[in-house]
């Protein structure tokens, strides 16, 4: 007997959703590969521990800029030709880093690449367009479960073959790579055009209206912000640290820590079912404890336990996840027209706050170790956390 058709209610097949969850994987790797190897980076041009995480902060704040100024044309252009442009631009700024000669020129590379894959960030609102409202969660917690794999694999990946090929080696795979996702979404890819009759310059002018006018973005997006300037500061300090006396790891044992972290990214389909659910404020606060946990945790490694290190990674990947799904949910569930630039606004000020993160790790590390991280960790989950409580002040006046 054949099977019935499925409902176009059933939205994006299995195997389209595997795709986006790729092709968001691979592309916002990219970002990452450059937060172990700081530490080689530097050496090779010459730069000190201090300014190191300045590398990372680069990439982070040309990702912020990619999505203020180039995510919104997902409400203006057909999407299948700008993600695959965009995809074409992150191939063409690895290989600019491969062969910057010095500094400044490899720092004005990672900036584009930080700038162009944001096309990660235009394939999420696809997803999200071809959901009906009853899987959107689920299926958003999917393609996001493809990122966060990308996110942590490639810190672990690209210690692993740049201790065997050098960081070039790593940024030369990964260009090949963009290659076969460029290839992937052309065939897979639905083309999609955008209903908007504003103009670019009216469509990012738009962006600060946007941000003012809707609390649920401004209380999300500070939520997020926090939380991901924490990920930002444990997985950028980490290697520093481990590589460091008590523990002195060598490539292959940093990279099998830095996989540990992988565990972590179950949670987002978990998480997209709860928020569906209508448990997205608990499933906020059970985040925002958890990257609390990890950096109580980080001081106790910092001490020489591996195991709490390792412990703490999970704990924290998991957290900063189940929040980002929540918030996406609730960004998601605004008005359609609307999701490609309060997607771009939400993600901006998460990588704000990453960036943040980031250059603050480098100084942390040189001045106080793993205790000065981990305080400087937990303060800022502990912030979050005062944050978010005045949700219930608010509720209870009301």
């Amino acid at each position: 007997m054949p099977h019935p058709a499925p409902s176009p209610n059933d939205g994006p097949g299995p195997w389209l959703v595997l795709a986006l969850a790729i092709a968001s994987g691979v592309t916002v790797a990219n970002i990452y590969y450059a937060q172990p190897l700081i530490g080689p980076i530097s050496q090779s041009f010459g730069l000190s521990l201090s300014a190191a995480g300045l590398i990372v902060t680069m990439l982070q704040l040309g990702y912020m800029l990619g999505l203020i100024f180039l995510a919104p044309l997902g409400d203006l252009i057909e999407n299948k030709r700008l993600i695959l442009i965009t995809l074409g631009g992150v191939a063409v700024s690895l290989l600019m880093s491969v062969a910057a000669p010095n500094a400044a020129l490899f720092i004005a590379a990672s900036l584009l690449l930080g700038f162009t894959a944001v096309g990660t960030q235009m394939i999420v609102p696809v997803a999200a367009n071809l959901s009906p409202d009853h899987k959107r969660g689920q299926i958003v917690g999917t393609v996001m479960s493809g990122l966060l794999f990308g996110i942590l694999l490639a810190r672990p990946l690209s210690t692993l073959i740049a201790g065997e090929l050098g960081w070039r080696g790593m940024y030369l795979i990964s260009a090949a790579a963009m290659a076969v996702v460029i290839v992937l979404m052309a065939v897979a890819l639905p083309r999609r055009r955008p209903r908007q009759s504003l103009g670019y310059w009216q469509l990012i002018g738009s962006l600060g209206r946007l941000l003012l006018s809707t609390p649920v973005l401004q209380r999300r997006a500070a939520y997020q912000a926090l939380l991901f300037a924490d990920f930002s500061l444990f997985w950028t300090s980490s290697p520093l640290l481990l590589q460091a006396p008590p523990l002195s790891l060598g490539h292959i044992a940093l990279s099998a820590f830095l996989l540990s972290g992988v565990a972590g990214a179950f949670i987002a389909p978990l998480a997209g079912r709860l928020a569906d659910h209508g448990h997205s404020r608990a499933l906020t606060g059970a985040a925002m404890a958890a990257v609390a946990l990890s950096f109580v945790l980080m001081g106790l490694g910092g001490a020489g336990s591996l195991a709490a290190m390792v412990v703490a990674g999970i704990v924290l990947d998991a957290g900063t996840q189940a929040n980002l799904v929540a918030g996406q949910r609730a960004i998601y569930a605004l008005p359609a027209e609307f999701r490609s630039r309060l997607n771009a606004l939400f993600l901006a000020l998460l990588f704000f706050g990453g960036a943040l993160g980031s250059a603050l790790s480098g100084f942390a590390v040189s001045l106080g170790g793993a205790t000065l991280v981990s305080a400087i960790g937990f303060s800022i989950a502990l912030i979050a956390l005062l944050l978010f409580a005045t949700e219930f002040r608010r509720r209870s006046a009301k």
